[in-house]
């Protein structure tokens, strides 16, 4: 990719915090392998930031995703939402298309895919989901639509998660609610998955999981050198995955409705990884 000029096409992330971030690297990469004048940049935010910037940034050609905590924020923001955004009540991936800023939550691809390369075939029929946040609802349909029956949310905050409850109910699965301080210990599932913050910094408690049993787990959360609490996993061999791979193809889907072209999935994997 050359210089930016006067035409280069802005594409950003929207959050806070940002500076973790891995997206410019394989977006950036995405865009130098197909030669197009563009550029994306991490931007850290506030919530009342959001609305101007999405709107702004896809008005002036661009595009962009959105991270935590500005999720539903987002969804608030766009002309029209995608189903996905409509359902969970959380966009991550925005642009201009026909004269309207267009949203979608392409989160909820990135985790079925990584839920599939984690789990195989095999659908996970019980699944235990720690927090209730904006991801939580992008990985709680991602779960229900890869065939989840029950699924028991952990939160912090209960009204947070009744909320989350009552937003997918009817659609197949069974959802219950307990708290970090309830046993789980005679409980098993087929998947856990961290949908909190929890593990982006040094130091932070690993995801509570009331002791209960899972053949295998998912943290939404990454980094290069992969999350505390998949290293503890793998060290009990209990298969994990961190959010890497959620990353990249929730990414690749933001790149499609931005482009309307085919990502170079392997040079975005590459520079994910590298």
């Amino acid at each position: 990719m050359s210089a930016p000029t006067a035409a280069t096409r802005l594409y950003a992330l929207l959050g806070d915090p940002v500076g973790h971030s891995l997206s410019p690297a394989f977006q950036n990469a995405a865009f130098r392998a197909l030669g197009l004048d563009a550029v994306y940049v991490a931007l850290r935010c506030s919530a009342e930031d959001v609305p101007g910037l999405v709107r702004g940034i896809a008005r002036a050609g661009g595009g962009g995703n959105v991270t935590v905590p500005h999720k539903e924020t987002a969804a608030r923001a766009v002309d029209v939402a995608s189903e996905a955004v409509r359902i969970t009540g959380a966009c991550n991936a925005f642009w201009l298309q026909d004269g309207a800023v267009h949203g979608d939550n392409t989160d909820v691809e990135g985790a079925e895919q990584a839920l599939r390369r984690l789990l195989g075939d095999a659908p996970p029929r019980s699944a235990l989901l720690v927090g209730a946040g904006g991801s939580a609802r992008a990985l709680l349909l991602a779960l229900i639509r890869l065939g989840a029956q029950r699924v028991v949310i952990i939160n912090r905050s209960p009204a947070r998660a009744a909320e989350l409850r009552a937003r997918f109910e009817g659609m197949g699965a069974a959802i219950e609610v307990r708290s970090p301080a309830d046993d789980l210990s005679r409980e098993s599932f087929d998947v856990a998955v961290n949908s909190t913050p929890l593990g982006m910094r040094e130091g932070d408690a690993l995801p509570p999981t009331g002791g209960a049993r899972f053949a295998a787990a998912f943290d939404a959360v990454y980094s290069r050198a992969g999350t505390r609490w998949v290293a503890e996993l793998a060290g009990r061999g209990i298969p994990a995955l961190d959010g890497k791979e959620m990353l990249l193809h929730q990414g690749a889907g933001a790149f499609r409705r931005w482009w309307g072209v085919e990502p170079p999935l392997e040079v975005m994997r590459a520079a994910l990884e590298g």
